[in-house]
């Protein structure tokens, strides 16, 4: 469907990206810019840096003089246990002061820190800290107990600290390392270009890899942050919470670095994930931002339809990643919360790139209109970000045809964009297959397929192995899925391939269906019709199957390669 023209009056995306320049310092480093900075002045290092409260009711807070103390005495402590500029840490924390502490820490020491999930297994953890070499880990009670039985295939892990209710069940205690002095301890001086940070991929195509992050990948978030959270920094009580677990790129890079980077307050919750818990808490610490998956606000969107009835919100901006928000969403955005949606698009190994910006504040302190967003699309480059379309030779495809989402190495002034990751850990093989082109001036691939408009929006068809032919059509699942979620009876979809003889495969639907609602055949009737009343007639779901849940990766994302893995195996054994 063609889309209407930009209102070019309303629309500052070309202003922004001209007016833009990265400012990298030769020297860099994210526990000083995030906290010490703050923490030196004592108006500062009064407020709140963080706000934290627990699925007990538990409740707190903690200062940047606080924060700033106790990752000193922390980092200092680690040092005179051997832990070196550049050493791999692991901090397998939930959303607790305990983690911003420890992420500051290891950053002013100069370590290389590897943020892991307290959903982890045994074998998910032993993969990640024996590849990963680390030599000492943070953990607590969330994630204690599988660590310890990690560690046995880890010889190389040769300390665990303890913190929280898993205090005494660990070779060192928080409590213990944290009432040491921290003496003469001088922080590292890292480049910008050092190693910052080894986060493993979600694994979703394959084995998870290292993505080996840059002091400097920060500095090339903030653009995309500030936008996609329509200016954030220019409001002195701003609030930030997001349910993206820390150990994720979405939850450090995308919520509690960048907050931390401005000097504002975020909010830690320690617990499990509701609508209604979500509402509740941002209603009692007066979030004004936040970082919301679309799963998430799926869930709110049913549970809670008309929110500001029942809380006062003062929410000022939202993002969301991850997934196609689709129209539903959105709508239900601008209605129910009285804000439009920012989405974005990133990856680990090149993060918040792409997206939408709803207003900025100009030189002289007045807000003024972003880009306008469209439902349904992933946005335009945010400013900094040299963005493309691209075919299987490397070249720029055609506005309108479908190819490979890229970022290029250097911006629209030819500088060097500092958001690239360094490369895969201990993977030089697979670091190079990222890249297409001159190794100095190449376009790095996401793996992600979209289409580009005449006015630079992309619009996401779905990670390149999720996009499938029936029939000779082309196939992108998240239209068919976000068509689903707007009948009443489905609470999530995911669409995928199923083999078959004829057409090479059909279209399949697995259908998560919202309370009160019976899966039966007049419901899937219901939903094909649905479909096929809206989207073209090869679109909709031949096969429709009802499931308590989808596969998800720990940051939100569907897991189709899950399901169709699945169909493959389950036509394997129809023709066996």
């Amino acid at each position: 469907m063609p889309r209407p023209p930009v209102r070019r009056h309303l629309d500052a995306h070309a202003l922004l990206h001209s007016s833009f320049r990265w400012q990298v310092p030769a020297h860099f480093n994210i526990g000083q810019a995030c906290c010490t900075r703050w923490a030196a002045d004592p108006a500062s290092a009064r407020r709140v840096a963080v706000a934290w409260q627990a699925e007990d009711g538990r409740s707190g807070t903690l200062s940047y003089g606080q924060l700033q103390a106790q990752a000193t005495r922390l980092a200092a402590a680690l040092q005179r246990l051997g832990v070196r500029q550049g050493d791999v840490v692991a901090v397998v924390l939930a959303q607790r002061p305990e983690a911003a502490v420890a992420h500051i820490a290891l950053q002013l020491l100069g370590a290389v820190t590897m943020p892991l999930s307290m959903l982890f297994g045994p074998e998910a953890l032993a993969f990640r800290l024996q590849d990963g070499a680390a030599v000492l880990a943070i953990a607590d009670e969330t994630a204690m107990a599988a660590l310890l039985q990690a560690r046995a295939a880890c010889p190389g892990l040769r300390q665990v600290v303890a913190a929280g209710a898993a205090a005494g069940q660990a070779d060192l205690d928080w409590a213990a390392l944290l009432a040491q002095p921290a003496g003469a301890f001088l922080p590292a001086q890292t480049r910008a270009d050092d190693a910052a940070l080894l986060i493993y991929t979600s694994g979703t195509t394959g084995p998870p890899k290292g993505a080996l992050m840059p002091q400097r990948a920060l500095i090339g978030n903030l653009s995309g942050f500030v936008c996609s959270q329509n200016w954030f920094g220019s409001d002195a009580d701003e609030v930030f919470w997001s349910p993206a677990d820390w150990a994720w790129t979405g939850g450090l890079m995308d919520a509690l670095l960048p907050t931390l980077y401005f000097g504002r307050r975020i909010v830690a919750f320690q617990g499990r994930f509701t609508p209604e818990r979500a509402f509740e808490l941002m209603q009692r610490h007066r979030v004004t931002h936040s970082f919301l998956f679309p799963t998430a606000l799926k869930a709110m969107m049913k549970a809670v339809p008309e929110p500001r009835r029942h809380y006062r919100l003062r929410l000022r901006a939202v993002m969301s990643a991850g997934e196609a928000l689709g129209d539903a969403v959105f709508g239900w955005c601008q209605q129910a919360l009285g804000l439009t949606v920012n989405e974005m698009f990133g990856q680990t190994e090149i993060n918040y790139v792409v997206g939408n910006c709803g207003r900025y504040v100009d030189a002289a302190g007045r807000a003024r209109p972003g880009w306008p967003a469209r439902p349904g699309s992933m946005g335009r480059a945010y400013p900094g970000h040299r963005v493309a379309v691209i075919d299987d030779a490397g070249q720029e495809c055609p506005r309108g045809t479908p190819g490979d989402v890229a970022v290029h190495r250097l911006d629209l002034h030819g500088q060097p964009d500092p958001v690239f990751f360094l490369g895969y850990w201990r993977q030089p093989a697979a670091t190079a297959a990222k890249f297409t082109g001159d190794p100095a001036a190449s376009w790095c691939r996401t793996g992600d397929t979209a289409v580009m408009d005449a006015d630079g929006y992309l619009w996401y068809q779905g990670r390149s192995d999720d996009v499938f032919k029936s029939s000779g059509y082309r196939i992108g699942p998240s239209e068919i899925e976000n068509c689903l979620v707007k009948h009443p009876a489905v609470a999530n979809a995911a669409v995928v391939p199923k083999p078959d003889a004829e057409r090479g495969a059909v279209v399949k639907a697995y259908v998560v269906l919202a309370p009160g609602a019976v899966g039966d055949a007049g419901l899937v009737a219901a939903l094909q019709q649905h479909v096929r009343g809206r989207l073209a007639p090869y679109e909709y779901p031949k096969d429709i199957e009802f499931v308590p849940s989808l596969p998800m990766t720990t940051t939100g994302k569907v897991q189709r390669r899950v399901l169709r893995l699945q169909e493959e195996e389950r036509h394997r054994l129809a023709q066996a």
